[in-house]
């Protein structure tokens, strides 16, 4: 834990905790975040939904979900000395995003939008890391540990009891006045700030996330099954993407978006004034054979400083293998897959003849 946990009996003077969490907050928007927010760290009732969630399955192949068990809940477990927790938000829509109109065009490939710009894990940690430093400089020396989606951390719920959202049934967080196209990034503290209170929920009856989804991944409100999800399916699953999943992948090559674009509060949503979220490589726009022509030396270079390049070259091949088989035939098309017939992954080789086999080729 960077700078240690120092006991609340050590600190040199009293505080007024409620004007140093004002002054964070507006630190926190000075650095780019759109809001932020302080929470408690009693995550009692969240923890046996996420005991139900584990017992059902639904993590998957996520094995590091079930392998930090209740720690994932419990912040003081997994940071001894943590009384609280700085969530924090941050726009991510880029500029001039066309989503539905990419998903529509079976020769397009899709790539959820959070991840056609730079990395986040890499902005918001260094974001967050300087928030850490100015606090530092305004109390001493104080317990703190920074995290971005980068260990068993309960972020959506530690957003939501810091009052920037309430939980979607998508499992997502939602802003009335951001919708849900944002990050979170979380430090937590053994600092005693007043803890914020979190807000009503709005989202009714409405069920459009639910009903929208292409593999019917949310199988009740507020419920997720990994499994079944294009996101886990393209960018957490290593192996094959189950066979009766693959035509309702469609053209979307690295994660999806289709709950966040039918949820009525994201008519709120704002365009991200961070630079490092605008888009690269053309990604909002790219073909799914022009991404497929891609060497490995192309993928790692184009891709250098993006959350994409994570999954590595081979399950990206994998994903558009299967975006071409559910693309129109064409003789461009077959002429993509087949030269790739023979790749040396058995992975690439095994989607490639899926979707040979859809357009009738051996």
């Amino acid at each position: 834990m960077a700078g240690g946990i120092v006991s609340p009996e050590s600190r040199k003077i009293a505080r007024d905790w409620g004007a140093l969490a004002a002054v964070i907050k507006a630190w926190g928007r000075e650095l780019g975040f759109q809001a932020v927010g302080v929470a408690d760290v009693d995550l009692e009732a969240a923890e046996r939904g996420l005991r139900d969630w584990l017992a059902a399955g639904f993590h998957g192949d996520m094995a590091y979900m079930a392998r930090h068990g209740t720690r994932r809940a419990r912040p003081a477990e997994l940071v001894p000395g943590t009384v609280r927790v700085i969530s924090a938000r941050m726009d991510y829509l880029p500029d001039a995003a066309q989503s539905w109109s990419v998903l529509a065009d079976r020769e397009a490939a899709f790539v959820s939008r959070y991840a056609t710009g730079r990395d986040y894990h890499k902005v918001l940690r260094a974001r967050l890391q300087r928030l850490a430093g100015r606090i530092a400089a305004e109390v001493g020396e104080f317990g703190y540990r920074v995290f971005t989606d980068s260990a068993p951390v309960m972020e959506v719920e530690l957003a939501r009891r810091a009052g920037l959202g309430w939980r979607g049934k998508h499992t997502l967080l939602l802003e009335r006045r951001a919708g849900s196209f944002f990050f979170l990034g979380e430090i937590y503290t053994d600092l005693p700030l007043p803890a914020d209170a979190p807000i009503a929920e709005h989202c009714g009856s409405c069920s459009r996330c639910i009903d929208v989804c292409p593999t019917r991944a949310i199988v009740a409100p507020y419920v997720l099954d990994a499994r079944r999800c294009i996101s886990y399916l393209t960018i957490e699953l290593r192996g094959a993407i189950p066979v009766e999943l693959r035509p309702l992948v469609g053209n979307r090559v690295y994660g999806c978006d289709d709950c966040q674009l039918v949820c009525p509060w994201n008519k709120h949503a704002r365009v991200s004034p961070e630079p490092d979220f605008r888009v690269r490589d053309g990604l909002d726009r790219a073909t799914l054979i022009g991404l497929f022509a891609w060497t490995e030396s192309e993928f790692e270079d184009r891709l250098a400083g993006s959350a994409i390049r994570r999954i590595g070259y081979e399950r990206w091949l994998r994903n558009l293998a299967v975006g071409l088989g559910n693309a129109p035939g064409s003789e461009a098309v077959v002429a993509a897959l087949r030269a790739r017939a023979d790749h040396p992954s058995a992975l690439v080789r095994e989607h490639v003849a899926w979707a040979l086999a859809q357009h009738r080729m051996p």
